[in-house]
């Protein structure tokens, strides 16, 4: 039987787990949004979200490839943010019971 300091433990771990996930999908996100809006390829912000979120983006930046290059990037890049929103929560949701 787990301790209530173990209990709050496993939550505290589960809350930083879940802003963690929550940050890579606002990265992805925001990627989605400059793109579309033709934001300035040579910022330095633009480029620190577009290397986050080809790095976040679990291969799947060409999964779709027909498209328009802007809704490419909405698709492709949202599908990757959907996931990591179901990946997110399937783990908190593990480390939540194990507590």
């Amino acid at each position: 039987m787990a301790t209530a300091g173990t209990r709050r433990a496993f939550g505290v771990v589960a809350t930083v787990l879940r802003v963690i996930g929550l940050v890579i999908v606002a990265i992805l996100v925001i990627h989605i949004l400059l793109t579309a809006f033709d934001a300035n390829a040579s910022n330095s912000f633009a480029t620190f979200i577009r290397d986050g979120a080809n790095m976040f983006s679990l291969g799947l930046t060409d999964l779709f490839t027909q498209l328009s290059p802007k809704l490419t990037t909405a698709v492709n890049y949202g599908i990757a943010a959907i996931a990591w929103l179901v990946i997110t929560g399937i783990v908190v949701g593990i480390v939540r019971r194990i507590g």
